[in-house]
């Protein structure tokens, strides 16, 4: 995930802070924020006409299991099941396979089948889409469709290789080793996780994969990439009946280039939104989950991409839009089930933790980072308190501790910044919730 400090300060809030409450509302998107979009419209009391629109033709689903249970579950965990979010009951009118390929001033939609639209707002749900460099040739996973393929291909013996260590790289990983396949995941660099976590809390995983049954190959990087096999740099050939590539996703906006204002777009293509989720320089327009880079008070700028923004995101711009009082921001958080360890992270980790609980490699364990400390006086208040071992905490991770995980999510969503004693917060012996200090 990107660090805070590599995107441009949100954009500013509209010149109109108290616009009149739309009448008519469309949705663009029926994944997770799509669907918590519209149930949090109709939960805050609209009830003007409301269209969602999808792309996949399928109804709302969760995503995470689709890399998390690959082999296990074989059709989508869909969300009118596990929330209760049922599109049809809460929308006037739901397309699941036309989405919108132009958004215009007014704003006006064009859809795939040709049908404008020109609602009084419009929400951008539409989701990211998975990295596929140039050039190569492989499977994703990013939609029910996918894990269709990638589960069909998979039995006892099939040589997987999988290009990248995140997190779906792990969790397919582990799950297709465990169902017989003889995977190998190449990862360029140093450690998995290390673009996530860094490469100290990385290095810990590493041994996960072997334990599990997989071939894990550090510095790996491809240079080519079809479905039967993988060229390294070196020249090395690594040979395949499938080939997986889970580099990482990006916010699917290039769409809307040429259309909304150039400024709102980050380095990555995410929106840089407003606090509410409304896209500044296009009236109508917002923008929630993994398209959004919303400004959190403790974290700075939040790119979107965390399944926690998905979820909770939605009801902060229904409120928005609605003219409602705000809530408190919810911090990132990110759950992997992978190789046979539970990780749950919190926040915004930036560089090489400056804590950590338990040691890693043995049991639970968890690493804390804190706000920087540069020397002044100001520096010292932002993150530790000279000689009392109290800190500034930007993120958390917990390894194989279920039970400290609602104590660490309540504690990172209290308001102002989360101080704690890291040097109590150091022995597992110490519950994690008496070591945040108010």
């Amino acid at each position: 995930m990107p660090a805070t400090n590599d995107l441009p300060a949100p954009a500013p809030l509209r010149d109109d802070p108290h616009p009149r409450p739309p009448r008519s509302v469309v949705v663009v998107g029926a994944g997770l924020a799509g669907a918590q979009t519209a149930a949090a419209l109709r939960a805050h009391g609209f009830d003007g006409h409301l269209t969602v629109l999808g792309e996949e033709g399928l109804p709302p689903y969760d995503r995470p299991p689709l890399s998390k249970e690959l082999v296990s579950r074989t059709e989508p965990l869909w969300l009118r099941d596990d929330l209760g979010v049922d599109l049809d009951a809460l929308a006037d009118e739901v397309r699941l396979a036309d989405p919108v390929v132009a958004v215009e001033p007014g704003p006006t939609l064009t859809t795939r089948s040709g049908d404008r639209l020109a609602p009084d707002a419009v929400v951008l749900a539409c989701g990211s889409r998975p990295v596929l460099p140039p050039g190569w040739d492989a499977d994703v996973l990013h939609t029910a469709a996918d894990a269709d393929r990638l589960r069909a291909d998979l039995r006892p013996g099939t040589r997987l290789v999988i290009v990248g260590a995140g997190w779906i790289g792990a969790e397919v990983a582990g799950v297709a080793a465990g169902a017989g396949a003889e995977v190998t995941v190449l990862e360029a660099g140093p450690a998995p996780l290390a673009r996530q976590l860094g490469a100290d809390v990385g290095a810990h995983l590493a041994p996960w994969y072997a334990e599990a049954g997989a071939r894990l190959r550090l510095d790996a990087t491809a240079a080519a990439v079809r479905r039967d096999g993988v060229t390294l740099t070196s020249g090395e050939e690594v040979p395949a009946d499938v080939v997986l590539v889970a580099v990482g996703a990006r916010p699917a906006t290039a769409w809307l280039r040429g259309t909304l204002p150039e400024m709102v777009f980050d380095p990555a293509g995410g929106l840089l939104v407003d606090a509410g989720g409304a896209v500044p320089g296009a009236d109508g327009v917002w923008a929630v989950g993994d398209v959004a880079s919303r400004p959190h008070p403790e974290l700075g700028v939040v790119p979107g991409g965390h399944w926690s923004a998905a979820l909770h995101d939605p009801d902060a711009t229904a409120r928005a839009m609605l003219g409602l009082p705000a809530e408190p921001p919810q911090a990132p958080y990110v759950f992997s089930r992978q190789l046979g360890h539970d990780l749950a992270l919190f926040g915004l980790p930036e560089g090489a933790p400056t804590a950590w609980r338990g040691t890693p490699g043995t049991g639970s364990w968890a690493a804390f980072w804190t706000a920087p400390t540069v020397g002044g006086p100001e520096d010292t208040a932002a993150g530790h308190d000279a000689g009392d071992g109290v800190a500034v905490v930007r993120a958390v991770l917990l390894v194989d501790a279920p039970k400290e995980v609602g104590a660490v999510r309540r504690a990172m969503n209290r308001p102002g910044p989360l101080r704690m004693d890291l040097e109590r917060a150091g022995d597992p012996a110490v519950k994690l919730r008496t070591t945040v200090v108010t």
